[in-house]
């Protein structure tokens, strides 16, 4: 059956993420997703963006209330506290909050603000910022569904990064309640030092590339490698794909954040074979 077909049979906003995903994976792959049978893993990221209703998911990813979960599988101690959290910034005399400190929206993927230095302790730029993220739904362009049913708000952490800088990011992606693979992320910050690095879950470097340049030096194993494998497989056991975020600490791993759609599914991966690696892990 055509895909035209297919989706005369669909409620109209499934068929408006669709096109929107549609058009999104066209214009990073120069071609179509196969929707309705995916046979990349980007395929199937646009699959679930489009069909997937798991009411699970945006509690998942929603950054305030998914902390109670994480608290309750695998221990507060391995969880960034939070400092205020609250749909409005407070007075600026009642913003007591140390630095350094981070201020994120709950309800979306890279709106934060980084305050460690004076300089960056702009109220006006930062007030603005919030009130524009408030006023948004995240993803709605490239049809990431979960973010439209998180209620936003913001919130405020303390910054656990060393002399101002971001700590390592691992990202475990797990299929099946299992870590296939690990993504490790450097020098986020900086858009042009971004380097990123794929292992498998042995922690044997990958000769993939995912969106960013490989990083030009060995990856140091982190000392809570295993900790953290079973922390996120233990997180993402219910689900067929997520990728479980985490920081390491002074040897302890503390909990980012969960991801359902990452990068939206519209980058490739170098070679394109591990997309299909990938998509066989699905089963």
């Amino acid at each position: 059956m055509a895909i035209r077909s297919l989706l005369q049979q669909c409620t109209p906003e499934i068929v408006k993420v669709a096109l929107r995903s549609s058009r999104g994976y066209r214009r990073c792959f120069g071609r179509r997703p196969n929707l309705f049978s995916p046979q990349t893993f980007t395929e199937w990221v646009q699959h679930r963006k489009v069909f997937d209703r798991d009411p699970r998911l945006p509690l998942r990813a929603d950054k305030v209330l998914v902390k109670d979960f994480v608290a309750s599988k695998i221990g507060a101690e391995h969880v960034i506290p939070t400092l205020w959290h609250g749909t409005q910034l407070p007075p600026r005399e009642q913003r007591p909050w140390p630095r350094p400190f981070v201020l994120k929206a709950n309800h979306a993927s890279g709106w934060n603000h980084f305050v460690r230095s004076e300089c960056e302790h702009d109220w006006d730029r930062i007030e603005q910022s919030a009130d524009e993220w408030m006023a948004s739904t995240y993803g709605v362009y490239d049809g990431e569904w979960l973010y439209s049913r998180i209620a936003p708000q913001l919130l405020v952490e303390p910054f656990i990064g060393r002399a101002g800088v971001l700590p390592i990011d691992y990202k475990f992606w797990v299929f099946r309640g299992q870590v296939r693979c690990v993504q490790v992320d450097f020098a986020r910050e900086r858009e042009h030092e971004h380097r990123r690095v794929m292992l498998d879950a042995d922690w044997r470097q990958l000769s993939v590339r995912h969106g960013y340049p490989l990083a030009e030096c060995p990856v140091d194993r982190p000392a809570s490698l295993e900790r953290m494998k079973a922390f996120a497989e233990l997180l993402a056991e219910d689900f067929s794909f997520a990728r479980v975020d985490f920081y390491e600490i002074a040897g302890r791993p503390l909990f980012g954040e969960m991801t359902f759609y990452p990068a939206s599914g519209y980058k490739c991966f170098e070679p394109a074979s591990f997309d299909r690696t990938c998509r066989d892990w699905l089963g």
